[in-house]
């Protein structure tokens, strides 16, 4: 984000922005402290937004074009990668109302904050119109149960998924429980994201024991089966110095 100022200033305006920091506090409060879930808050968006520019910074370096370059929407590589950054950072504000279909909550909930957002940095109205809808549709497919249609929406999807590290799983668990989900989260020590070999993108699954399959199993996989990254990406679970499963 340091080479790009466009991007540095969607992420000033979203920082400065008077409800984003409201509806980070109240996602957190609705999932973690009402409904005893582990965390959807800021340090959430963040990671899960990070995740998603750093595979899209990758997947471009690779030669993949952009849903949204290929499909005519815009024309400017650095205006597609606004949606895994602003998309990764308010895909969970849906939270705030209720858990039960946040992510569709959070595409409505996002269209006004993005607004301002794009407003504060591009010109051209019918831009910033076409960047709205994306960035909601990227919020929009976060859910389980929808294909995301664009690489875009991709990588915030994928990225969500690797927020999983030290008892950071996607799957909501209950905090305090013991059960295979706590289990498995907390198994997972780290994960990192690089240029793969036979795919553009290779993760890595840092685990400490088998348990942490689990997660990379029920969470990461099927996440990436419904985007358009189930060919570009490779995952690789890994226990100490020896790779106990890999996902072509």
């Amino acid at each position: 984000m340091n080479s790009s100022p466009l991007l540095r200033k969607a992420y000033e305006a979203i920082l400065s922005d008077p409800e984003v920091p409201i509806l980070w506090e109240l996602s957190n409060i609705m999932a973690v402290k009402r409904l005893k879930y582990n965390d959807h808050g800021p340090v959430h968006a963040h990671i899960a937004a990070g995740a998603a520019l750093s595979i899209f910074h990758l997947l471009v370096k690779k030669g993949v074009t952009p849903s949204m370059i290929k499909d005519g929407v815009v024309n400017n590589v650095e205006h597609a990668m606004l949606v895994p950054l602003l998309a990764g950072l308010l895909h969970d504000i849906g939270n705030s109302v209720h858990r039960d279909m946040h992510e569709r909550i959070g595409a409505v909930l996002a269209i006004p904050i993005v607004d301002r957002v794009l407003r504060k940095i591009i010109k051209d109205e019918r831009e910033v119109l076409r960047l709205r809808q994306e960035i909601s549709h990227a919020i929009y497919c976060t859910s389980y149960d929808v294909d995301c249609l664009t690489i875009e929406a991709g990588t915030v999807k994928v990225g969500d998924g690797l927020d999983m590290a030290e008892g950071r799983a996607r799957v909501p668990y209950r905090l305090g429980s013991v059960s295979i989900h706590s289990v498995s989260a907390l198994s997972i020590k780290k994960d990192e994201i690089e240029e793969g070999v036979q795919n553009p993108i290779r993760v890595n699954v840092y685990m400490t024991e088998m348990a942490g399959i689990f997660q990379v199993d029920e969470v990461l996989v099927p996440k990436i089966k419904t985007t358009p990254l189930r060919n570009l990406v490779e995952v690789h679970a890994i226990i100490g110095s020896e790779e106990v499963k890999s996902y072509p």
